[in-house]
């Protein structure tokens, strides 16, 4: 698949519900991670739910650090934002059938994050604590 396909919403994982720009999600969900420190490893995990293209994780990255979002060093992924997310506020739940764009489990109940840059979802109960940082 090539990086403009995927850009244009194909070959994300599982559910979206709008054809966000990859690298945008990508960005402000790492901008709203409430841990102070990542590992790469977790970052790309996080990342990973909005793409799986080694090149646009690597652009998510690159512009969450040009934007000063994060800093890296050493394998170790600082977040500058101090942002998170209101659960009571920026995450929605919708029933139908879905896939955890985590996980890759069925879910009934779709867990959904409205950021600026478009919604991004469906996690399960787990997942969606894990993504933003809550566990």
């Amino acid at each position: 698949m090539s990086e403009d396909a995927e850009s244009a919403g194909e070959g994300t994982r599982a559910d979206s519900a709008d054809d966000a720009d990859p690298v945008a999600v990508g960005v402000e969900l790492l901008s709203k991670v409430e841990h102070p420190e990542l590992t790469v490893a977790e970052a790309v995990d996080r990342i990973e739910t909005v793409t799986t293209h080694p090149a646009t994780t690597r652009k998510i990255l690159d512009e969450a650090e040009k934007r000063g979002v994060i800093e890296r060093e050493n394998g170790i992924v600082k977040t500058t934002g101090g942002g998170y997310v209101s659960f009571q506020s920026e995450v929605v739940t919708k029933e139908g059938d879905f896939s955890c764009r985590r996980c890759g489990a069925s879910i009934s109940t779709g867990h959904f994050i409205k950021l600026d840059a478009g919604e991004h979802g469906a996690f399960g109960p787990e997942c969606i604590r894990k993504v933003t940082g809550r566990d």
